[in-house]
């Protein structure tokens, strides 16, 4: 069952810093509440107990914020003393992990899914990773990816800064533990969309998912004005 889940919450934010200066990037103030809030609420919806949050710049402010508990959610940190990079982040929080397989997600973007179907898509591959897509209609920002049969993904290609149509990487995962600690490097600054899933794809299965709900990352100063407008309204 999916009970627990990584997040990525030690961002700098340097494309926000003209806004937001003084607190790492999943905690920028969206109506008033950290955005790292909204995905708390999101994970305990579906059911999740336990949350590590991969921390590292001014980590004193997250712990100090949330402390050990967020509506009936256990939360544990996992501090980086350096930059660890997207993949070596999420390995170091893997050793703080209870369970076989961990759902994670990037801590400055959301991503509305069903994340039960999400984590039984999964299971029902047997892949070693599976990935949540999102159909854009302007690719600029982002990497595409490419799906072969049964949902495999056959193709990552870097961005291009053209604005088109494109599948993207949402930055929501499903990892086995064991595969990405085996595969990986302990204590290592790497990225897991270059080092991993790019690097590892014609040895591992990688499974992508393609859904459409909302989808906003906060990364740019037009992206976190529109979200503080979106979660007027946001339903968890």
């Amino acid at each position: 069952m999916l009970k627990e889940a990584i997040i990525l919450a030690g961002g700098f934010g340097t494309r926000l810093r003209e806004v937001v200066n003084d607190v790492p990037k999943p905690m920028a103030p969206v109506n008033e509440k950290p955005f790292l809030d909204y995905l708390l609420k999101y994970l305990a919806h579906y059911g999740i107990k336990r949350v590590v949050l991969s921390v590292g710049y001014l980590s004193d402010k997250v712990i100090a914020h949330y402390s050990n508990n967020f509506n009936d959610i256990e939360i544990v940190y996992s501090v980086e003393k350096e930059p660890l990079g997207t993949g070596g982040g999420i390995r170091l929080a893997m050793e703080k992990c209870k369970t076989t397989d961990v759902l994670v997600l990037n801590g400055d973007s959301f991503f509305d899914i069903d994340l039960l179907s999400f984590y039984n898509q999964y299971s029902d591959s047997i892949g070693d990773a599976a990935l949540a897509l999102r159909h854009v209609n302007n690719s600029a920002r982002y990497g595409t990816i490419a799906l072969g049969e049964l949902d495999m993904i056959k193709a990552f290609t870097e961005k291009t800064g053209h604005e088109k149509p494109g599948i993207i990487n949402a930055g929501v995962y499903m990892l086995s533990c064991d595969v990405f600690m085996d595969e990986t490097p302990a204590e290592k600054n790497f990225s897991i969309e270059k080092d991993f899933f790019e690097k590892k794809l014609n040895k591992l299965n990688f499974y992508g998912f393609a859904y459409s709900g909302y989808f906003i990352d906060i990364g740019i100063p037009e992206d976190y004005k529109q979200v503080q407008h979106d979660f007027k309204t946001f339903k968890y």
